[in-house]
C-alpha cells in the first residue's frame, strides 16, 4: 500500500510492495513503508563466495489499469494454483529455495519436441545434450555449482506480482553476481504473461546450465591437450575432480579462475544471448501446445499473448531480450560534458509504428492486401512481434474463434513473429541506471523524461523509490490529460479507467556502489 503522501487512490494503490538492496556480503529486505534497510541478514549455514554484482539497488512499481480474472486454468490449473503462489512474493525479497515450475511441468509433450528442434549445434552433441540434461537440478538439490554459475546458486532472493494484465519478476543471486528481471505486458487476458512467468526463468536456467557446462568442458578437454598427462577423450574424467565436498557433505563444482575470464569473453556473451532466445522459443512452442489442447474448452487462449522484456546482469555484463513494445532505456553520463544523463533505448520497438517492422510484415505477405487495417496487423494488434496471440500465427487456432473475433482472410500466417531482439552491454562507470517499462509508461513520457525523472529524484531522494515517482508522475499527467484531477482519476475502478491509462510496470536498476535504499511496488 502506498504511504500518505502517494499520489494513487482507493481503487488504484500500490497495493503490494518489495524492495532489495546489493551490498557486499549482506542481504537486505524491505516494506514500502521503511526508508531504511535494516542490517543485513546471514544465511544460518550457508558456506558461500560472494561474487561482485554491479548493481547497487532494485526499485519497482506497477499499477494496474485493466480488470482481469486473475484465476489461470492451462495446463489443468496447476500454474495458476500451484506455480505462482510459489512464485509471487508481493511484499517483499524473499529466499527461493527450490525451482518450482520446471519440474512439474516437464515432461510434456511439446517439451521433447520443441526441446531437440531448439537445440541447435547442442543438438548435434547428443553425449553433451543428454548429460547437461542429467545435470539439471532443482536450486535445492545437494550439487551446485559456485563461482560465477547463472541462476544456480543456494541464496537466492525473488519477488514478484501482478498489476492487471502485467506481471513483473525479479530474482537475485549476491552470491553469483547477478540478477535477473521480467516485464511481462499481457494483453486479451493475462494466461499468457502468467505462463512467461511460471516457466521463463527456468527455462533460461536450463540452457544457461548447457552453455556453462559446454564451456567448462571446453575448456578442461583444452588443458587436457595442452598438458599432455590424458587424452582429449578423458576430458570428462577430469571433470569429476573439479568437484570438491564441503563439511556438511555437499557436493561444490569449484570453477577454475581461467573460467571466469571465458564467462566474460565476446563468445560466452554472444552464448548468453543464444540461450535467452532458445528459452523464449521454448515457452512459445510449450504454450501453443497448450493452448491447442485447451482451445476447444476456451478459445479466447488464442487471442492471448504478451510482450516480453528480460534483463539479465552478471557482473558488468547486461544482456536485453524482448518483444512487443516493452523497453529498456539507460542513463548514461556524457564523459566530456557536464549535463544530465543520455537516454540510450536498448530495445527495438515491435509495432506497425516502426517503419522496418511495418515493412517486413507488408513484404512477407505481398499476396495480401489487408496486412494493415487501421494501424493494426490485421486490425487487431499494433505490435508485429508477440508471445502467444495464436490466432494470427495459426490458421487453426483463428478457426477455433467464432463470428467476428475470427480474422478474415487470414491468407498466409504467420502475421506476428515470435523472434527476439537480443543485445548485450558492457556497464561501464559512466552508466548510471537502467529502466525497464511496459509501454504504458512510455504512452505519456519519452525516454529522454523518464531519464531526467529518474535523475532529479535520485539527487534530491537519496533513500526515494524512483520508479514508485515515475507511476506518481504518471498518473498526474494521465489526469492532467483527461481532465481530472488525479483523486477523481483513481477513484475510477479498473476496466474503466483502462480508458485513461494502460497497466504500467516499470523497474530502476541502479548501477555502482551506492548505498541507498530502494523498494519495489506491484498493484493487483
Amino acid at each position: 500500500m502506498q504511504g500518505p503522501n502517494g499520489i494513487p487512490g482507493p481503487s488504484g494503490e500500490l497495493s503490494v510492495s518489495f524492495g532489495y538492496q546489493c551490498t557486499a556480503n549482506q542481504n537486505s529486505s524491505i516494506s514500502a513503508h521503511e526508508f531504511e534497510f535494516p542490517s543485513g541478514t546471514e544465511w544460518q549455514g550457508s558456506n558461500i563466495r560472494v561474487r561482485s554484482s554491479s548493481f547497487s539497488c532494485l526499485s519497482g512499481a506497477a499499477l494496474s489499469a485493466n480488470a482481469t480474472l486473475a484465476n489461470t486454468n492451462i495446463c489443468n490449473g496447476l500454474i495458476g494454483e500451484e506455480i505462482l503462489p510459489g512464485l509471487d512474493s508481493p511484499n517483499s525479497f524473499r529466499r527461493m529455495v527450490s525451482s518450482p515450475s520446471l519440474l512439474r511441468l516437464d515432461p510434456m509433450s511439446s517439451s521433447q519436441s520443441s526441446m531437440s528442434t531448439l537445440g541447435g549445434s547442442l543438438s548435434t552433441e547428443t553425449d553433451f545434450f543428454e548429460s547437461g540434461r542429467s545435470l539439471w537440478k532443482p536450486m535445492s538439490a545437494p550439487t551446485r555449482i559456485e563461482s560465477s554459475s547463472f541462476l544456480h546458486a543456494m541464496d537466492v532472493q525473488m519477488a514478484g506480482g501482478a498489476a492487471g494484465e502485467d506481471r513483473v519478476q525479479a530474482v537475485c543471486s549476491e552470491e553469483n553476481g547477478w540478477l535477473f528481471c521480467g516485464v511481462f505486458d499481457g494483453f486479451n487476458g493475462r494466461d499468457a504473461a502468467d505462463f512467461l512467468v511460471a516457466t521463463l526463468y527456468e527455462n533460461i536456467g536450463f540452457y544457461l546450465h548447457l552453455l556453462e557446462w559446454r564451456t567448462k568442458q571446453q575448456l578442461a578437454s583444452k588443458k587436457v591437450s595442452s598438458e599432455g598427462s590424458l587424452k582429449v577423450g578423458n576430458a570428462r574424467s577430469a571433470l569429476a575432480n573439479d568437484f570438491e565436498t564441503s563439511n556438511d557433505g555437499t557436493k561444490i563444482m569449484s570453477l577454475p579462475h581461467s573460467l571466469d575470464r571465458e564467462f566474460s569473453s565476446e563468445s560466452f556473451r554472444l552464448g548468453v544471448m543464444d540461450c535467452l532466445s532458445r528459452a523464449l522459443a521454448q515457452a512459445e512452442s510449450d504454450f501453443m501446445y497448450m493452448v491447442e489442447q485447451e482451445m476447444e474448452d476456451r478459445p479466447d487462449l488464442v487471442s492471448v499473448g504478451s510482450c516480453v522484456l528480460i534483463v539479465l546482469l552478471h557482473g558488468k555484463d547486461l544482456y536485453i531480450l524482448n518483444l512487443g513494445d516493452s523497453r529498456a532505456v539507460l542513463a548514461t553520463n556524457n564523459a566530456f560534458e557536464n549535463r544530465s544523463p543520455v537516454a540510450i533505448q536498448l530495445t527495438e520497438t515491435h509495432t506497425v509504428d516502426n517503419e522496418m517492422e511495418c515493412q517486413k510484415v507488408l513484404a512477407d505477405h505481398p499476396d495480401d492486401p489487408s496486412v494493415i487495417v487501421g494501424g493494426r496487423v490485421k486490425g487487431k494488434l499494433k505490435v508485429t512481434r508477440a508471445f502467444g496471440v495464436g490466432y494470427l500465427k495459426k490458421n487453426k487456432m483463428n478457426e477455433a474463434l467464432m463470428g467476428i473475433l475470427r480474422v478474415r482472410n487470414l491468407c498466409d500466417p504467420p502475421y506476428v513473429y515470435t523472434n527476439p531482439h537480443t543485445m548485450s552491454h558492457r556497464v561501464s562507470e559512466n552508466d548510471l541506471f537502467v529502466v525497464l517499462g511496459s509501454d504504458g509508461l512510455f504512452d505519456f513520457f519519452s525516454n529522454e523524461e523518464v531519464v531526467e525523472l529518474v535523475h532529479l529524484f535520485v539527487e534530491n531522494n537519496p533513500f526515494g523509490d524512483p520508479s514508485k515517482h515515475l507511476v506518481e508522475q504518471l498518473v498526474l499527467r494521465a489526469a492532467e490529460t483527461a481532465g481530472f484531477s488525479t483523486e477523481e482519476l483513481m477513484k475510477i475502478p479498473a476496466g474503466r479507467r483502462r480508458k485513461y491509462h494502460d497497466d504500467v510496470t516499470v523497474i530502476v536498476i541502479i548501477f555502482g556502489n551506492k548505498q541507498r535504499t530502494s523498494t519495489a511496488s506491484t498493484s493487483i
